[in-house]
């Protein structure tokens, strides 16, 4: 069995032969569109400043202050959303051409969702309190976002025949969602919706990327057809989870980075316990991709520990019985 194969049968919820590690079968391209500058201080691809730090998580972070919408009910005025036709498609086209299909998966990846690029045009305080006030017009708002994003994954996958979408929109913070559940469901989720039927219409696996305290958000991602969440911050009840959603839902994730893989003085061996743990609650009857709950760099002797556990546990969880 290929690694791609044994990932395939993992989202399935068949027993593969071991626990997938990670992306090892997938190569990911992004959609050329700028939602994200990563390096020096300048603009997305909406004209929304952001600034440089090196020692700043990803470098970059949005300007403080900068936001170009002021006045949520009059949005139409200012946002200018970007032009597709305008951005060059090419380059993603010939990184494409050179996967194996055999032994790799496409995904395409696509950041920057509806609720991120509401508070990124607004400023968060600003974009909290429009939603909770003003639901009328951030609905439009968020619609008129969703349509966009569609356009994008669509025109991706044009190019690239992706076989994933990475679609990424944080949702939580580390002890709840930012919003309540009601006032995301009237304005986010419609338009998630539409981009997860889109995606479906067109055959491609839904990877969901949504940081923070999610869970009361778990059952409207399995509702609206998510084949995928990552990365599965142990903030969550991640065992309820996997108990409650794992017959439909892949968690790709889990191994704590917080607390145990990015604590300061952290041994080998806790690292092995942390990654036996997860594989043991989260990996019956497929459905679990094993990684880091966040990515960031670790000490090389951590990252040892942890591949070392991924193999060995991965390994074992599944009786040879049940393959």
């Amino acid at each position: 069995m290929t690694k791609k194969d044994n990932f395939i049968a993992c989202i399935q919820h068949q027993y593969p032969m071991w626990v997938p590690r990670g992306g090892e079968c997938v190569v990911t391209i992004s959609s050329p569109v700028r939602e994200r500058p990563n390096s020096a201080s300048e603009t997305d691809a909406f004209g929304v400043p952001w600034s440089y730090d090196p020692a700043a998580e990803g470098g970059t972070y949005p300007t403080p202050g900068m936001h170009p919408v002021h006045d949520p009910v009059s949005w139409k005025r200012t946002v200018l959303f970007p032009r597709l036709d305008q951005i060059d498609w090419d380059e993603v086209g010939r990184n494409a051409e050179l996967v194996d299909r055999k032994e790799y998966l496409v995904q395409g990846f696509v950041e920057m969702g509806i609720f991120e690029r509401t508070y990124l045009l607004l400023g968060m305080e600003n974009a909290l309190m429009a939603l909770m006030t003003e639901r009328t017009a951030m609905r439009e708002l968020s619609d008129a976002i969703a349509d966009y994003k569609i356009a994008v994954i669509e025109r991706l996958d044009d190019v690239i025949d992706m076989d994933m979408l990475w679609y990424g929109d944080d949702w939580g913070t580390q002890t709840d969602v930012f919003l309540p559940p009601n006032v995301w469901r009237e304005t986010v989720r419609p338009g998630t919706k539409r981009i997860y039927d889109v995606a479906k219409s067109r055959g491609i696996i839904v990877n969901q990327h949504s940081c923070g305290k999610v869970d009361a958000l778990i059952p409207d991602m399995v509702d609206m057809g998510a084949d995928i969440w990552n990365p599965c911050q142990p903030v969550n009840d991640l065992e309820a989870i996997k108990r409650q959603y794992g017959d439909r839902l892949t968690l790709w994730g889990g191994i704590d980075s917080q607390f145990v893989l990015g604590r300061p003085g952290v041994t080998a061996q806790e690292v092995d316990d942390e990654v036996k743990r997860r594989i043991e609650g989260l990996a019956s009857g497929g459905g679990y991709i094993a990684s880091p709950s966040h990515s960031v760099p670790y000490p090389e002797y951590v990252q040892s520990a942890m591949e070392g556990a991924l193999i060995r546990y991965g390994r074992e969880a599944y009786p040879r019985e049940s393959r």
